[in-house]
């Protein structure tokens, strides 16, 4: 194996050959070089390490995303311990739970940010940042396959699970990255730190010595616009929500956007519309990438698609990656076929932190991991997801792709967003309920025959619900089990 073997020696040559280069950036224009990085995380090392933590250990990190996360992040990283992180938008039922899970040895926190259990150890960030010019302690030797993140599934269906990744993954993520990378580039990271998307970039963007643009906490489209402005940010992110929030703004046409060269959404589905008046304002690529939290890189599409690819499917897979899908035989499906999406590729976690049972159920004998997802693979190559295992409903013996409906919903022109889940019905076993956040005035029986007039009788929703918002999850996507919550409320 050529070159840095460990995310660490990677930092250490990424220092020798642009030193200067900004690492990350605040909102507030605080920044943090490559040769800055490095040193600070030399010190707050030695100050983890009086702390009694060792190679193996995980170090938990209760702080927003900023540039005292990844310094905590690299420090722990050089001692051989294991990093997670914590959303601080979650419950403190969700984070006592994954504290335990974790057991750390030790929790960074801010000082007036939320607090783990009583009994957990935790050290206030200002007193780590008093060590940021200390020397390094004595340090192990890094190995490729060490564990060395620890992200967290979104526990929407259960109790959340830790997902481990090693250096070797956080090189295949690299590989894979595609159009999202490329040499200095200056990236708008909208996603909290403690997910997976950014807690396994470090080598993607330590190898091709990106800037990463923090934007605040609390994201507003406005202040987004500005940092691209003002940052000269070369590829934005966004869930679709994001960027029609930043279209709608009233800076976004007296804001300069020359800097961008892609635009760049996942996690959700792109409507058309969105898509069109983009274009016409930014004519730029737009690019929609598929992973998850078990495997960091599955599938995107690239520069120069046509919008049916972005908005219809995720692409094809990324470098490395393998995909196959199994019908309910347990046969690998033909095209076009609906099954389950399997992934295999060295970007898939090594396992589910001290589950080994969960591991095996998720990961067969060769490697394929079980996504979770639903979905078809066209002749193309374009894979096309319908809906979560699990979201699928049968109303009436047929199956409805949730995704499927809400993808015809979306393309009418008074709606914004939709979301389509499964209430109890007595006669037919399960009801579709379509809830939807409309752009202007349209009646239920109007989008009810929309959908008839395109799709199967049977996919028709049973009832529409129209509402101003979608609730959330922790990062940013719709919570579709607070929804079915709802719908299963109006079940007759």
């Amino acid at each position: 194996m050529s070159g840095p073997r460990d995310t660490v020696a990677l930092l250490r040559r990424a220092v020798a050959d642009h030193p200067d280069v900004d690492a990350f950036v605040e909102a507030d224009g605080t920044r943090l070089s490559y040769a800055g990085w490095d040193s600070a995380a030399d010190g707050v090392a030695a100050a983890l390490a009086d702390r009694s933590v060792r190679a193996g250990d995980v170090v938990c990190l209760m702080l927003a995303s900023s540039i005292r996360y990844m310094v905590c992040y690299q420090a722990a990283m050089r001692l051989g311990a294991i990093t997670t992180g914590i959303n601080l938008r979650l419950g403190a039922v969700e984070i006592e739970s994954i504290v335990a899970a974790a057991q750390p040895r030790i929790v960074v926190v801010d000082p007036d940010g939320p607090r783990p259990p009583a009994a957990v150890p935790t050290v206030a960030w200002a007193e780590l940042a008093e060590w940021a010019a200390a020397p390094p302690p004595a340090l192990p030797v890094l190995r490729p396959e060490d564990i060395t993140v620890l992200c967290w599934t979104g526990g929407t269906t259960g109790r959340p699970k830790g997902v481990m990744f090693d250096h070797d993954n956080m090189r295949a993520v690299a590989a894979a990255a595609g159009a999202l990378s490329t040499p200095f580039d200056r990236r708008l990271s909208p996603l909290p730190f403690a997910h997976v998307g950014t807690m396994t970039r470090a080598w993607d963007e330590i190898s091709r010595g990106i800037t990463t643009v923090i934007t605040p906490a609390r994201w507003t489209a406005g202040e987004a616009l500005r940092l691209i402005e003002a940052e000269r940010v070369t590829v934005a992110q966004g869930v679709p929500t994001q960027w029609e929030l930043m279209l709608r703004h009233p800076d976004f046409s007296a804001t300069d956007l020359s800097s961008l060269r892609l635009a760049a959404s996942g996690g959700s589905r792109v409507p058309i519309d969105l898509i069109e008046r983009l274009r016409a304002v930014l004519p730029i690529p737009f690019i929609n990438r598929y992973a998850s939290t078990e495997a960091a890189v599955i599938t995107g599409s690239v520069p120069g698609d046509p919008d049916r690819v972005v908005v219809e499917t995720v692409g094809r897979p990324g470098a490395g990656v393998s995909l196959r899908i199994l019908g309910d035989d347990g046969q690998v499906a033909g095209p076009d076929v609906v099954g389950r999406v399997q992934v295999r590729s060295p970007a898939v976690m090594r396992g589910y932190w001290r589950d080994p049972e969960a591991t095996a159920a998720a990961i067969d004998a060769e490697g394929w991991l079980a996504v979770g997802d639903l979905g078809r693979l066209g002749t193309d190559g374009n894979l096309t997801l319908v809906g979560r295992v699990g979201e699928m409903l049968v109303r009436g013996g047929y199956n409805i792709y949730p995704v499927e409906v809400e993808r015809v919903l979306a393309e009418h022109p008074a709606v914004r967003q939709a979301s389509v889940v499964a209430r109890p019905d007595t006669v037919l076993g399960e009801a579709s309920v379509a809830f939807i956040v409309l752009d202007a005035e349209a009646n239920p029986d109007e989008l009810r025959a929309w959908v008839r007039d395109r799709l199967a009788d049977y996919k028709t929703p049973d009832e529409v619900v129209v509402v101003d918002e979608f609730p959330t999850t922790a990062v940013g996507k719709v919570d579709r089990r607070r929804l079915a919550g709802r719908a299963t409320s109006l079940a007759r």
